[in-house]
């Protein structure tokens, strides 16, 4: 109002500038519809409802693909609540503005020429929920992680790989996309090697067990890939593809699992 304008009703318009007009910037809500096209937003220069001049503004409608919103290029802050099913970019005219995901919540600010980002900066950070793994976190807020035997399915990265079998297993250890072994250890009875002896496995060898490890407490004097000879304990084991097929201990005492032929040709 001017000095001296709307006498005797002057009363009625200051109530709607601060009851419509202040009121909605400072904790006004309205909604948006969308359809199919972009939708740009206007501002006169009067006290009436507009939803230009709300805080918040709630995306409505259908859309089949992401559109923009565009505002005027005035300082303001929004908060955008988009429940539409694509993304909104709300901008000025002008500017590239700040692109809100389908079905999320951000605060943005118009700077007058450009929309951005209301915070790129937290100096500490709380949640209420442990963030999901699908959003990059780890979906606990405790220090045990995801079990990696019942909760992990494909392959596991290389490095740093440990893993545990029983008798005779021979693919206990995590393995690349072409089927190697990776780095890492294993502690097993492996048919062919030391009973109940650790064994260092190097990426990128074989899958068979017997050639693709190496006992680190059992000494391994040939391996040839099918043959295998092995200390232990106080036995010289003979293995072939991985079955222990002979044993000579300190004694002298030789055991094969099948017949010795004397004076008869290799």
């Amino acid at each position: 109002m001017t000095t001296g304008e709307n006498s005797g009703t002057w009363g009625n318009v200051t109530n709607i500038n601060l009851g419509t007009a202040l009121e909605e910037a400072i904790v006004g809500s309205a909604d948006v519809s969308f359809s199919s096209a972009d939708v740009t937003l206007t501002l006169t220069d009067s006290n009436s409802s507009q939803a230009a001049r709300n805080l918040r503004l709630n995306l409505t409608g259908t859309v089949a693909a992401a559109q923009n919103l565009i505002v005027p290029a005035i300082e303001k802050v929004y908060i955008i609540n988009n429940s539409l099913t694509y993304a909104i970019t709300v901008k000025n005219s002008t500017g590239t503005g700040i692109a809100v995901p389908a079905g999320k919540t951000m605060w943005v600010y118009n700077n007058g020429t450009n929309v951005v980002d209301v915070a790129t900066h937290l100096t500490s950070l709380t949640l209420g929920t442990p963030l999901a793994v699908t959003q990059g976190g780890t979906g606990t807020n405790t220090t045990t992680f995801c079990n990696l035997q019942s909760n992990v399915s494909g392959v596991l990265p290389n490095a740093n790989t440990t893993a545990s079998a029983s008798n005779g297993a021979s693919t206990i250890v995590a393995r690349d996309g072409s089927g190697n072994f990776a780095a890492g250890t294993i502690t097993a009875n492996l048919t062919g090697l030391a009973s109940n002896a650790t064994y260092a496995v190097t990426a990128g060898n074989a899958t068979n067990a017997t050639t693709a490890v190496t006992a680190t407490n059992a000494t391994q004097l040939i391996n040839s890939g099918s043959f295998n000879i092995t200390v232990s304990g106080t036995k010289l084991l003979f293995s072939y593809n991985g079955t222990t097929v002979a044993s000579l201990d300190s004694t002298g005492n030789f055991i094969t699992l099948n017949n010795i032929t004397a004076y008869g040709t290799p």
